[in-house]
């Protein structure tokens, strides 16, 4: 098969012709349709995921049709269409049990623990707790853009954040999955504020549903917000990741409220200084959210379906394997405006 390959932390990726996956016993082979390209992706090929061993082919956000499975996979069978949670549950752990599989304690991730979607077939462990069957309607594009970005948001908002309609949300960050933080909150009736430092994101949160938009190169964030709502929201998402962000998120909300951490806080955004006697202070939750249940998916698809939530309109590009591989390593310059996806594996 053909696949983006990286020898070396921060080096090249190059496309190769590789062994096609064989599956073991409990896992599906899935022949990659669709691989959104990930900011989480370019943390792994930086090296700031200890998960990730070289030589490595990144991509998490999959969706395609599974060409074989295991002797012991029992749900599952050839040319189903799927897609699969980013972070994929051992299905046996004390954290399995209870159903949080996103926080699996023997975790599989392709794309960090394992070779990702960044070729034709990615092999997905522990198939029959971990794939979700796709609508026949939905494109592969689509699909794809849900694994990480949307459905780490959908949880956000609705589990972690404990959304209610009329209730104040600011989104820290409009990129992937910031947007699909906008989005999902306005389709759940929350009064959401959007914030970025670039116009054409603003702009495209606007047409996702933001009631407002703040430009954070020229305001003080969190006052900003505070004095907007009338003393802060009741949501606030930091779904970037940077030390800035996440303080101006827990700044920003009103007593009581909900801090929800999406963005990963990696590399020289590590350990953020948390500004604790807000924390205090206010009484204030400080959460995080990382990706969302396979067995938790059917919301997310039927709000879909009646077409409360469109995720199509994120996708700002469809590109080639080796296009995609090129813009990996570029995006600690957040190019484009919404979510890209590898649509051609040829």
């Amino acid at each position: 098969m053909k696949a983006a390959v990286f020898e070396q932390f921060q080096g090249p990726l190059e496309i190769r012709t590789v062994p096609d996956p064989i599956p073991q016993s409990d896992a599906a082979i899935i022949a990659v349709r669709a691989c959104g390209i990930c900011r989480s992706d370019w943390h792994g090929w930086m090296g700031h995921d200890s998960d990730v061993h070289l030589p490595h082919v990144p991509g998490h956000e999959l969706a395609g049709e599974i060409v074989a499975v295991g002797d012991n996979v029992r749900n599952w069978k050839p040319d189903q269409r799927v897609t699969v949670p980013f972070c994929c549950g051992c299905g046996s752990c004390e954290q399995c049990q209870q159903g949080q599989q996103q926080i699996c304690d023997c975790y599989t991730q392709p794309g960090f623990t394992q070779w990702g979607a960044f070729a034709e077939f990615v092999e997905i462990r522990h198939a029959d707790v971990n794939l979700v069957q796709l609508p026949e309607q939905m494109e592969f594009t689509t699909a794809a853009s849900l694994g990480c970005r949307f459905a780490t948001a959908f949880r956000a908002v609705v589990v972690q954040g404990r959304a209610a309609g009329g209730e104040w949300m600011a989104v820290h960050g409009c990129g992937g999955a910031g947007l699909s933080a906008v989005m999902i909150g306005k389709a759940l009736g929350l009064r959401v504020i959007a914030v970025d430092i670039r116009h054409d994101r603003l702009d495209l949160a606007t047409k996702c549903g933001a009631e407002q938009t703040l430009d954070g190169q020229c305001v003080q964030v969190a006052d900003a917000i505070q004095e907007m709502t009338g003393g802060g929201v009741q949501i606030s998402i930091d779904a970037l990741g940077s030390r800035e962000t996440c303080r101006n998120s827990i700044l920003s909300l009103r007593k009581r409220g909900r801090h929800i951490q999406v963005g990963l806080l990696l590399g020289n955004e590590s350990d953020p200084a948390v500004p604790m006697s807000a924390v205090i202070g206010r009484e204030l939750e400080l959460l995080g959210s990382h990706g969302m249940q396979a067995h938790q998916y059917h919301r997310m698809l039927q709000m879909i379906a009646a077409g409360l939530l469109t995720p199509d309109q994120l996708i700002s590009d469809r590109v080639s394997l080796q296009k995609g591989a090129r813009l990996l390593t570029e995006l600690a310059e957040f190019p484009g405006r919404g979510v890209s996806v590898i649509d051609s594996f040829s």
